[in-house]
This record gives C-alpha cells, structure tokens and sequence, in this order.
C-alpha cells in the first residue's frame, strides 16, 4: 500500500517539481556523506594544492586545487575540502539532463534518469570524494552538451561553449585529450570547420599559463604519465581491467549498456561520438595495460555517454527498461548501504576510509610541534598535516615515485635544524605505540637530506653479465644553499646504483674513484663509480646512481636501460 502510494504521488507530480525535489535530496545525501565520511588519503593530497595555488601540479592541472582552494574559504572541517564537489555534481546532474534533449518529459522518465545515475558506482562516490574527476565530468558534460548543440547550429556561440568547456577539461584532466579526440575520430568533418578550428585555438591560448608552468617544470606532468608509470606488462593489470571496470560501473549497469552497444547502432554524430567515447576508452585503456599500471577509474569520464545512451534506448526497447527496473534499480539499495558503511569504523582500516586521523594524531603525540619528516609516498604526510595542521615534508625515494611535495621541496628550510623522522633509520631510530598505532621514529636536531643533489652519467655499455665491473663517470651537482656532509654524524652519505625490474629493485654499493668529504653549496665535482654487476635474473633493468643517508635512497639521477644477460 504504501509503495503503491508512493508511485501515485510520484506521478501525480509535475516533472519539474520532481527533479528538483530528488536533485535536493541528492545534494542533501552527498553533504551528510561528506560531513561524515573521512577525508581520504588523496583529498587531503588535493587540499595541500589548495593552500598553494599554482598553474600546475605534479600529479595534475589546477581545477581540483581550485575547488580545494574555494571549499575552505567557506567552509572548514570535510566541507572545506569537499563543498565545490558536492556543488559541481548537481551542476553535472541538471546538465545531463539537459543533453538528453527529452521532448515529452515525464515523472517516470525523470526516476528513471536518476536511477541510471545513482547506479553508477563511481559517478556516485564522485558527489562526496574530491578529485581531478570532479571537475572532468562537470565539463565533459558540458562538452557534450556544446558539441551536441554545435551540431545543431554550427554559431559563434556554441563555438565558444565548446571552447569554454574543453578548456574546463584540459584544465581539470589530460583524460579531457582522449575526450575530444574521439569525438573528432567520430565526426572528421569537425577538422575542416572553421568555428570548431576558432574553439581550438582560442582554447589553446587560454592553456597558455598551464603550458608556461609545463615548460619552466621541464614537463614534469607529461614525463611521469607517460613513461613514469610504465612498469611493463603485468598479469594483474590485464586480468583486472574487466573486472574492475565491473566495480567502476555497476556490472548490471555496465550489462545493460554493453547490450545497447551490441544490439543498437548510432542513429545521428551526436550518439555516434557517445559509442566512439564508450568503446574508445575501454579499448584504449585495456591497451594500455600491455604497457604497465592502469587506473579503473580513468574511463569515469565515460558515464555521461553511458547514461544518455541507456535512457533514450531504454525507451525504446521494453526488455532494456524491464532489466533496469527489476535488476538495476534494486541494486542502488546496495550502493546506498555500503555508502552508510563508508561513515562506520566497519571496514577494515588499510582501505583506507578510517583511522587516518587516528594515525596522524597519534604520531603528533610523538613529534609534538615538530615538522615531521617523512618517506615514500605523499598519503601520510598529506593526512598529517590535514588532521594536525602541523608541517608535514616528504622524501621521495628511488624505490617510490615523485609528487608534488619534490616541486615544493620544503625539506630545504628545515636542513640543520630540528625535525622528528618518521620511519626505521638503522641503529638511530625507536619504536613507538601510541593508541595502538605502531611507528618507528627519531627526533633530530641536525636534519640532513640529500634529495636535490643531481647526478649525471652516462652507461658505458649496454648489456652485462652478473660478475663484470662497470666503471660509470659521473657528475654530481649540489644546487642547494647548505653543504653536504658526507660524514655527516647522524646521516652519513653514500653512493648506491639501483637495478629495477618492473616494480622490484636491487640496490648495490661499490667504489668511488675518489673521497668525497664535503659538497659544497653550488659546488659541481666529477667521479666515477666502480661496482660489480649483482647475480641477478636476466632481463632488461633500470639503472641509477642514488645517494643513501639512512632515511632513504634519494632519486638523484635519471634512469638508464641495462640489459643483463644469463650465462
């Protein structure tokens, strides 16, 4: 009787009426999320970003520093990192709508779109959890929606709605290249349109600044995107792409979907550029997995494309909209109960979405007011310093990959002076439990690191054997305004070569040709470095000269290819 009841007012409501009343319930559902679902390891990356605005990051263009940056001018706590996001997602909602062009709207068209929606497993998490995506799919709908009217009536001002929202996407992804690409690859009778040329264009010199940032970085971006993460082919990224794809989506969402792709061909360029999107990326990415590590959440920006293909053929095809009833509305209850999971202390804590805070207090309770020296990757000082307030740095090392903290470099001010280590340093550190929380940690009053020290070399040869001698010259650069002590009494240095292979890697010491006591600031020297080829498994590795000072392995110098061979 009374779901009964519910579907008579339902349709006894007027469309508009509707829509807006599930949008503010929507918006109502992703604050209370916020509010009470803690920060993630990455959100609380992003809102460092916030606090130093910048064309560019390490990791990704601005957008999402933006939206950090104008959640904390008006709100603190969860919404100063996640309020632009809730916003943004509401905005993205009422513009897909709007791209489905519906001609006789109705409340049941209208539950029906919102099903769609909040069965999309990531586009939902994408209401409450700050990222670059964010911002992605605000202007890819856009896009969309600008392309679709483009298509309409090629004006002046449609040409500057696409203009407007390709910026939107270059600034906020660099996934928005793939999504004008396959549009482009939909429709090439876009390349001889001079409006769409203008967009270009002018969407070129608005990128201007970012590109500026790019070059004076020595494209930093683009280098870590797309040979940084190249770790060669690995069984667990082929085998998972699928699967996870399932997870991103809904896999009876994407079992829908998949059925409108085989079952229907693209009435007009508009639907054409949406099967081009969909299919695009999937192809793309799982390509990509021959090369080495693929995130699921790269094809997100593909959900606009799938809602407005699954809508207007749902209408169309009775057993589509009978599936979506029966199968995929009934599974939004299980998306909703893990999303009130998300706010408990259920989930076990190395998932990452509790215990955070705890951690970072409890190493507060250790390093008091100290900056906190850290290693590897830039999840726990960003949650640190997001929870303490307290000065976070990190150090980078050759065995983990760089990130924002190695652009902003603020270890620097903190040579010679006091600072609590977090980690193992060998014979120096202790070992603390601190509310459950185990950590090893040392307090320091005379900090020295040696992670901007550069070397350069070249390999004199290509291919070894393990037991041959390699005599590598080298240069070594010290741009820093403080001297490297080398028999620095708590964190002496030495010299080190790495052997990786894909994600594993073999550190080696060996002889320099001559004693280096003191680096001087500014200073440049020249050496050469002796080491005996370790008995390691055949195969192509990544070598590099690295500077060790017990905290951990610099990355000092780029990597170069060596081939060992088997005897």
């Amino acid at each position: 009787m009374a779901q009964q009841g519910l579907k008579q007012k339902i349709t006894a409501m007027n469309w508009k009426q509707l829509f807006a009343v599930i949008l503010a319930g929507w918006f109502i559902v992703n604050l209370l999320q916020s509010l009470f679902t803690e920060v993630m390891n990455d959100e609380a990356y992003y809102a460092l970003y916030g606090k130093k605005l910048a064309w560019g990051y390490f990791d990704h263009p601005p957008m999402v520093a933006l939206t950090t940056y104008l959640s904390a001018l008006l709100f603190g706590g969860n919404l100063s990192v996640r309020f632009v996001t809730i916003l943004l997602q509401v905005f993205t909602i009422a513009l897909m709508w709007k791209v489905l062009e519906e001609k006789v709207p109705d409340s049941k068209k209208v539950v029906l779109f919102f099903v769609l929606t909040a069965s999309m497993i990531m586009f939902a998490s994408y209401g409450f959890v700050t990222a670059p995506d964010v911002p992605l799919l605000f202007f890819a709908t856009l896009f969309l929606y600008a392309y679709q009217r483009f298509l309409q009536k090629d004006s002046w001002v449609n040409a500057l709605l696409l203009c407007i929202s390709m910026t939107g996407m270059i600034y906020s992804k660099y996934h928005a290249f793939i999504i004008i690409g396959f549009v482009v690859l939909s429709n090439f009778k876009l390349l001889a349109n001079f409006k769409a040329w203008v967009a270009v264009v002018f969407t070129a010199v608005l990128l201007i600044p970012h590109i500026m940032w790019q070059a004076d970085m020595d494209f930093i971006t683009f280098r870590y995107h797309l040979v940084g993460r190249n770790f060669g082919f690995q069984w667990d990224e082929f085998l998972g792409h699928f699967p996870n794809q399932l997870v991103m989506f809904n896999p009876l969402t994407l079992g829908a979907l998949i059925y409108v792709l085989v079952k229907f061909r693209p009435k007009d360029l508009f639907e054409r550029a949406l099967f081009f999107q969909i299919i695009g990326f999937q192809v793309l990415f799982f390509l990509m997995t021959f090369k080495g590590y693929v995130q699921p959440h790269w094809t997100v920006p593909t959900t606009m494309a799938m809602i407005v293909l699954l809508y207007r053929y749902s209408l169309k095809d009775a057993k589509l909209l009978r599936f979506i009833k029966r199968w995929v509305a009934p599974s939004i209850l299980l998306i909703f109960i893990v999303r009130i999971i998300l706010v408990t202390d259920l989930l076990p804590e190395r998932l990452g979405f509790h215990g955070k805070e705890k951690r970072a207090l409890a190493i507060e309770q250790v390093s008091g007011e100290l900056p906190v020296v850290f290693t590897g990757s830039f999840q726990l000082p960003s949650t640190f310093q997001y929870f303490t307030g307290n000065e976070a740095l990190l150090l980078s090392g050759v065995n983990s990959r760089q990130t924002q903290f190695d652009i902003w470099q603020q270890e620097l001010k903190y040579q010679g002076k006091p600072v609590f280590i977090h980690g193992y340093v060998h014979g120096r550190s202790e070992e603390y439990d601190v509310d459950g929380y185990q950590f090893h940690g040392m307090v320091t009053d005379n900090f020295q690191s040696v992670n901007r020290v550069r070397i350069k070399y070249e390999l004199p040869v290509e291919e070894v054997y393990p037991g041959d001698v390699i005599e590598i010259p080298f240069e070594i650069i010290n741009p820093c305004n403080f001297d490297i002590d080398f028999n620095h009494p708590e964190f002496p240095v030495r010299f080190l070569i790495t052997f990786a292979k894909k994600r594993k890697i073999d550190f080696s010491a060996g002889e320099v040709s001559k004693q280096f006591d003191i680096l001087a600031a500014g200073a440049e020297d020249k050496a050469s470095f002796c080491v005996v080829v370790p008995d390691l498994e055949p195969g192509k590795y990544q070598v590099a000269l690295t500077l060790e000072n017990k905290i951990c392995p610099a990355k000092n110098s780029d990597f170069a290819s060596l081939r060992i061979k088997g005897r």
